[in-house]
């Protein structure tokens, strides 16, 4: 119980605004779980029905004896009291089976015949038809539930920070969205869904073979606890596997990711064999922890229907030593015999809300989770770029690893800055600054004099556009990753950019030109290609800064020569922040920053520093310059 309390609550906020179709859904499944009694009383009626001796209904009014003819015990008081209260209902309801009914001995009707043919079946259509209104109520929940759950979900993740993705996996990212909000589906769908029918069904079976023998049931139900002892035994095994299962399914999901991001690599280092071993090694033990769950789940049928059978025996005896009618025993036979599936699938309801738990725990990480970068709670207006860029006194460290120290640094509106120095020096990490993807740890940056945290993150970006190394497409038309610079960008300025960036040619070689599908992160082009649909979608921005971060550095002379023409185009009437490896890229720079070690070491033109024979000179001599 308390697993479903946990899981329902975790459940609510989500369910609330369907509450109208989730409320008829429970109340259709309440009626179907009652309407079950009703086949334990046809039954009985039938058999007696089939009696030699007619009963008649006029008999039903009669005061009741006070000894048991059969066993001779004494009627408590709340018996007489309920036969007494309930007796113009009982006379009606003798009244009218006489009517529908056919009884030994008695001529048939025409009316007798079509009851008796349509009695059971009618019944099965009235069951079935609650149990598919009040299951397709809990589907319809359940569906948009799982959508909502998804998609703020999604909307969480996109609020965190950078460095949460830093140090997540995405294996781990895509089976918290996916597989653990199913199984807060499945736990609505199916596991309330039961909840709701299972335990009426049991209540409204219960109470019909109370009024049938109130002293035969509790014989009954001695076994009763026999049957829950087993659920929370295999409730905490399913609970342990399915942890152990959850954190082998992330390594599975992020071996999968990675094999396929890295396929080129892999092959080209023959490491094919080595990721089939970690795939089957990862397989092996998700199978492990599988079947450990499995036999938890299937040993509950088998335990079910032993402690049902033993219910039975128990039922029989009772029965031959108390002398009951046969119609007592067809009707508690019956009685048993649909008990046995809601027990079934109440003590699989507990599994679901096991599972259901672990999923819920996880996707609470995920919500806890604070982003490192907050949005101002009262952002200041920022009509745009007109002035600076300052930075003063700007430190930065991942954890313990201190990346910029006492950075001070001023960029005019126009100006093209040039950012040199070896890796790890703090080029891109000072980029992350500028693009508040991080804040400084100490120290602050500004642009026009508005400190950064109190302007709107949407409001920074949008007078910035980026062109980077790694160049990131989506498997969708050539128009549609351009127009991804500019929310809203018609297609005449989607050609014009592309023109800008000189890639409008081959895009109409292509086989449905601007509508062609380019397939997943762009595979279908050459390096320089993607190259340019990256700097056509700065175009399309047309944003006043400018940053350049290693642009060129992953192309061969040829396709960096074309890719450079264009980015030259794009930097004019731009404020322009470039890091670059190539020094080559950066003689045009108004001014260079050379950076070692997060600390800004020198700064000049590129012929300035050149001639200084320091730190720059020493970089630029490895790529063949020199004065």
């Amino acid at each position: 119980m308390n697993s479903f309390l946990f899981a329902w609550r975790f459940g609510w906020p989500f369910l609330r605004k369907y509450k109208i179709r989730l409320f008829w859904g429970i109340g259709l499944g309440i009626v179907f779980g009652l309407s079950n009694a009703l086949f334990i009383f046809a039954m009985k009626s039938l058999f007696e029905r089939l009696t030699p001796e007619p009963v008649p209904a006029a008999a039903l009014v009669q005061e009741a004896p006070p000894v048991h003819k059969k066993t001779g015990i004494v009627p408590v008081a709340w018996e007489n009291y309920l036969k007494e209260k309930t007796a113009p209902a009982r006379v009606w309801g003798g009244r009218t089976a006489d009517a529908l009914l056919p009884r030994w001995g008695t001529p048939l009707t025409t009316t007798q015949i079509t009851g008796l043919i349509l009695l059971l079946p009618g019944l099965a259509l009235m069951r079935g038809g609650l149990g598919y209104a009040g299951s397709y109520f809990m589907k319809w929940v359940s569906e948009r539930m799982l959508n909502d759950m998804r998609f703020f979900m999604v909307k969480k993740i996109n609020s965190l920070s950078v460095d949460y993705f830093n140090r997540s996996k995405t294996g781990d990212l895509t089976k918290r969205i996916n597989s653990d909000t199913d199984a807060i589906y499945y736990f609505v769908n199916l596991g309330v869904t039961d909840l709701v029918k299972e335990p009426t069904t049991l209540l409204g079976i219960f109470i019909s073979l109370a009024w049938l023998d109130w002293q035969l049931l509790l014989a009954t139900l001695l076994i009763l606890p026999a049957t829950v002892l087993p659920m929370g035994i295999l409730g905490r095994k399913v609970r342990k596997a399915s942890k152990s299962k959850n954190k082998t399914e992330v390594k599975f999901s992020s071996l999968l990711v990675e094999m396929i991001a890295n396929i080129r690599m892999i092959k080209a280092f023959s490491l094919q064999e080595l990721m089939e071993n970690r795939f089957f090694r990862f397989r092996s033990e998700m199978i492990g922890y599988n079947m450990r769950m499995a036999k938890a789940t299937e040993m509950i049928n088998p335990l079910v229907e032993v402690f049902a059978s033993l219910g039975i025996g128990i039922i029989l005896v009772f029965v031959f030593f108390t002398h009951r009618e046969v119609s007592d025993l067809v009707g508690f036979l019956t009685g048993i015999a649909f008990a046995a599936s809601p027990l079934k699938k109440l003590t699989k309801v507990h599994l679901f809300c096991q599972n259901a738990r672990i999923s819920i725990e996880r996707l609470q990480e995920t919500m806890n989770e604070k982003p490192s970068v907050t949005e101002p709670t009262h952002p200041l207006p920022f009509p745009g770029f007109q002035r600076e860029i300052r930075l003063d006194n700007v430190s930065f460290a991942y954890k313990d690893n201190q990346v910029l120290r006492n950075f001070n640094l001023v960029i005019r509106r126009g100006e093209k800055i040039g950012l040199a120095g070896e890796s790890g020096s703090g080029k891109s990490t000072l980029v992350n600054l500028l693009f508040r993807f991080y804040d400084p740890t100490v120290g602050s940056i500004s642009v026009d004099g508005l400190s950064l945290k109190d302007i709107s993150t949407t409001d920074l970006r949008t007078q910035m556009a980026l062109v980077s190394q790694e160049v990131l497409l989506f498997d969708d038309t050539v128009s549609a990753n351009i127009a991804l610079g500019r929310v809203g960008a018609t297609q005449e300025e989607v050609e014009q950019a592309a023109r800008a960036a000189h890639a409008h040619n081959f895009i109409l070689e292509m086989p449905e030109g601007y509508q062609t599908r380019i397939g997943e992160r762009g595979v279908s082009l050459s390096g320089g290609q993607r190259q340019r649909l990256s700097i056509a979608r700065a175009f399309v921005r047309n944003a006043p800064i400018l940053i350049l971060d290693e642009a060129t550095a992953a192309l061969d002379s040829a396709s960096e020569a074309e890719v450079q023409k264009a980015i030259d185009e794009l930097a004019e009437h731009r404020t322009v922040i470039m890091v670059a490896h190539r020094l080559s890229t950066l003689k045009l720079c108004d001014r260079i920053l050379v950076l070692d070690k997060g600390c800004l070491v020198e700064e000049g033109s590129f012929d300035d520093l050149l001639r200084k024979k320091a730190l720059f000179a020493s970089l630029a001599a490895r790529q063949g310059m020199s004065l």
